[in-house]
This record gives structure tokens, C-alpha cells and sequence, in this order.
């Protein structure tokens, strides 16, 4: 009865509400814990929610649930690329530079938000959580820029890959015709998201670096460095593929690339079409 929160009472009076205030953050592991207490203590007729309670809900659903996400999105991007390339190794190296890309991401967050690193650069005046939606958000965001500009950049490489067969020429070829439009388009998005951090919201902040590092450090160190130079180096290994397994796989085309040996069947129909 004193000066906290009064309950409030339904119209009908058959539903109460008492308000309670944890006195920890909402992300914050202590306040998980007192949810936990009051939980068990409470009866079955009971229930636990607010705006906190389901933060915390949804803190732990997407703890579960994460790996699971990241998981699955890798292995069907990694299966359609092996189908569209007809290569094991091209989507295993873009699957292993996604990863890289979304964990430096990760560590770049953490190390500004909760570690404190350059604050005052981006007007922070203390540590903060990491809110539980956005590592789901800062993956899907980057990972599909990221598809998109590795098809762009493979689909080039391969079309000259066809055409002379020979594995560095056709890199060299490819990076030098697509490599200014991913930058372009990358050097846009970077503009874009980082004006979020002139935002004095921390949540828009956390938002904004994160994405605009992530479109930096995939476009310019994954696509542009990582991607070529381990297809220079590995040559005609890049399109590898088991033969009992390329007999199995359907046969599909990422916008004008041909599919190995497509082109000479073309040409060995001609004469008999004429």
C-alpha cells in the first residue's frame, strides 16, 4: 500500500495485474534470474509477462535457435551454389567466408558496445548489452548482400573460365568486371547504415555499426581479397565436383553462366538443325 505500483483491476473483475520493476536492465543475466525466482514461486493461474518478461522470452528462444538459423541458411546456400557452379569447393569457401564475415561483425559489436572500446567515437557514455535480435538481424542482412555479390563476382569468373580456361586469367577478368559494382553498391549501403549512428538511440547504433562493418568487411576483404585469391590459387580445383554426384544433381544456370560442356553440345547440334 505504500507509494509502489497499485494493482490494477479488470472491468469485470475477474483478472488483476500487479506492476513490478526489476531493479537490473532488461538484457542484463540478473534479471533472467529474479524472472526465474518469481516464476517458480508464483501458482499455476499466475502468469509472468510485460515487456521485460518477453525480452527475456525472446532472449531465450533466439539463444536456442540461433545456431540452428545460421546452420540452415548456410547448408541451403551452400547446396544451391554447388547446384548453380556445379563445384563442392566454391560454396564451401563462400559458407567458410560468411562465417568469417558475421564473426569479426560479431566482435566488432561486442568490442564498441560492451567492452567500451572507442565509445565516446560513437557518443556512448557507458557499456552496453547486446540486444537479442540483432545478431539474427546483422546475418540475414549480411548474408544475403554478401550471396548476392559472390554469385555476381563467381557467375563473371565462370563465364570467362569457359571462354579461356585458364583459372587466374579468368579471376583477373571477373574481378576487374564486377569489382567496381560491388564496391559501388557496398560503399552505398556502408553510407547509408552508418548515418544510423548519428542516432542517440544505442539499440539504432548497435545497428547501424554493425551492419555497416559487416558490408565493409565482406565486400572489401571476403569478395575482393579472400574470394579471388583463393581461386587463383586453387585453379581448375575451384569447379571440382564428384561425377556420380554431377550425374545426380539437376541442371540449373545463374543468369547467362553456361554449364560445363553447354556450350559444345550447342554447337554440335547446329549442323543438324540447318
Amino acid at each position: 500500500r505504500g507509494g509502489g505500483p497499485q494493482p490494477r483491476v479488470s472491468p469485470g473483475g475477474d483478472t488483476i495485474v500487479l506492476p513490478a520493476r526489476p531493479t537490473t536492465a532488461p538484457a542484463d543475466p540478473a534479471t533472467s534470474r529474479t524472472l526465474a525466482r518469481v516464476r517458480a514461486l508464483v501458482p499455476d493461474n499466475v502468469a509472468v509477462s510485460g515487456l521485460t518478461a518477453m525480452t527475456d522470452d525472446l532472449t531465450v528462444q533466439l539463444t536456442r535457435t540461433l545456431p540452428i538459423f545460421i546452420g540452415a541458411i548456410l547448408v541451403a546456400s551452400f547446396l544451391l551454389l554447388m547446384l548453380v557452379f556445379r563445384s563442392v569447393v566454391v560454396p564451401l569457401k563462400a559458407v567458410l567466408t560468411n562465417a568469417l564475415s558475421i564473426g569479426a561483425v560479431y566482435g566488432i559489436v561486442v568490442a564498441v558496445f560492451q567492452w567500451g572500446w572507442l565509445g565516446s567515437l560513437f557518443g556512448l557514455d557507458r557499456t552496453y548489452l547486446i540486444a537479442s535480435p540483432l545478431p539474427t538481424i546483422f546475418f540475414a542482412v549480411l548474408f544475403g548482400l554478401s550471396i548476392d555479390y559472390e554469385v555476381f563476382l563467381l557467375s563473371r569468373i565462370r563465364e570467362e573460365y569457359d571462354a579461356i580456361g585458364d583459372s587466374t586469367e579468368a579471376v583477373a577478368r571477373g574481378l576487374a568486371g564486377t569489382g567496381r559494382v560491388i564496391t559501388s553498391a557496398a560503399l552505398i549501403m556502408t553510407v547509408v547504415f552508418l548515418s544510423f549512428v548519428t542516432n542517440p538511440s544505442p539499440l539504432v547504433k548497435m545497428m547501424g555499426l554493425g551492419l555497416a562493418a559487416a558490408i565493409v568487411l565482406d565486400a572489401t576483404i571476403a569478395r575482393m581479397v579472400l574470394v579471388p585469391a583463393t581461386m587463383a590459387l586453387l585453379g581448375r580445383a575451384n569447379w571440382w565436383l564428384p561425377r556420380w554426384l554431377d550425374r545426380h544433381l539437376p541442371r540449373v544456370r545463374a543468369g547467362g553462366t553456361e554449364l560445363p560442356g553447354e556450350r559444345e553440345a550447342a554447337l554440335a547440334a547446329v549442323p543438324e538443325r540447318c
